[in-house]
């Protein structure tokens, strides 16, 4: 799932290179790391710490022999270090409070350097990061902007600090039902392909049954709420902050439930009754990728008994139609609306 090509990744060690910025000798922490070359040609083994949420990036951070840390593992160590990297999340609450955490982290005479594609809100990252801290500099290539703070001298705005570490935290959303955080897929609402999908699946759903890409656990909380023969639900989901809060949003549940870090794409085990799902189709580095969406179908198939169903939404221009067809013995539509459409896949066999 990393793309081949990574923009800001490159851009965010120009100044390294270009504007005159040294690398230091003591440790580095990279926040919402992602693998490449640029890494290796500036990094020491042993000296980078990573931090990435995403499973697919930080899988591919381990396979290149990098330290990849959680959040938790962050708040629970008090390092600091002479130099943080940064490549922002697009939604601003979520970026604001990573620079936030980014500052907490340095050492006296640190700095921050941090990189964003320009239609990804670099300006506002830009802007955010002066704000709070005042820039060194910046420049701009490949169609991204990289930026970066003065030495740390306690001379930020510490007040602002405080404020902008809480912004995403967990919070109460649709009348306090569930709990949620900005920079999850739909963070602040039901997303309407879910809602719809919710709307499509029948009340006698039992037995075992899997949630491939389950974000913060809307669509498992309705399944188990409507469907009362379901007895296990298992929760695969590849981002680690979105997959803490549905752990949150279904506590107390009656069905056998597992929350599962994982990457669909890379397949799953167990054997399913049945399988929801609204796949993504992007990377969080917002890059188009419909094939992931058909490696979950493909996933989803395999994974099923024979007579079991795969109940999924999907954004009706997506081409899922060939793989669904050979995927599954008997393929409908269920419903339509607002460019979202929900289909039912059964596995041939006997059920």
């Amino acid at each position: 799932m990393p793309a081949l090509q990574d923009a800001p990744l490159q851009t965010l060690f120009l100044p390294f290179s270009h504007a005159g910025l040294r690398w230091p000798a003591g440790p580095v922490l990279f926040l919402r790391a992602r693998d490449g070359w640029p890494l290796r040609e500036h990094a020491a083994p042993g000296q980078l710490v990573c931090a990435q949420s995403f499973r697919p990036f930080a899988d591919a951070l381990g396979r290149s022999g990098w330290q990849v840390v959680d959040e938790d593992a962050l708040d629970a160590d008090d390092t600091r270090y002479a130099l943080v990297l940064v490549l922002p999340p697009r939604q601003r609450d979520e970026a604001r409070a990573l620079f936030a955490r980014a500052l907490s982290s340095l050492a006296p005479g640190g700095i921050v350097v941090a990189c964003q594609s320009n239609n990804e809100g670099a300006r506002s990252g830009e802007s955010d990061l002066q704000q709070l801290a005042g820039l060194g500099g910046k420049l701009t290539k490949n169609h991204c902007r990289t930026y970066w703070t003065a030495p740390a001298d306690g001379r930020h705005d510490e007040a602002l600090r405080k404020r902008w570490a809480a912004l995403d935290a967990p919070r109460g959303i649709v009348d306090g039902r569930f709990q949620s955080r900005p920079g999850v897929f739909a963070w602040d609402r039901i997303d309407p392909a879910s809602a719809l999908l919710v709307e499509q699946l029948p009340a006698d759903l039992a037995g075992r049954g899997a949630d491939l890409g389950a974000g913060w656990g809307y669509l498992s909380a309705e399944v188990l709420a409507r469907c009362p023969k379901v007895t296990a639900l298992d929760l695969y989901e590849a981002e680690s902050r979105a997959l803490a809060l549905a752990r949150r949003n279904l506590a107390g549940s009656n069905a056998k439930l597992d929350f599962r870090w994982h990457d669909v794409t890379a397949g799953i085990d167990g054997r399913y009754d049945f399988v929801v799902s609204n796949p993504p189709f992007h990377t969080p580095a917002r890059e188009d990728r419909p094939d992931i969406g058909q490696r979950f179908i493909a996933v989803a198939a395999q994974a099923l008994r024979p007579g079991g169903q795969l109940f999924m939404v999907a954004n009706r221009h997506l081409p899922y139609e060939q793989i669904l067809n050979e995927s599954f013995g008997q393929v409908r539509v269920a419903a339509e609306r607002d460019g979202f459409k929900v289909i039912v896949g059964t596995r041939g066999g006997r059920a």
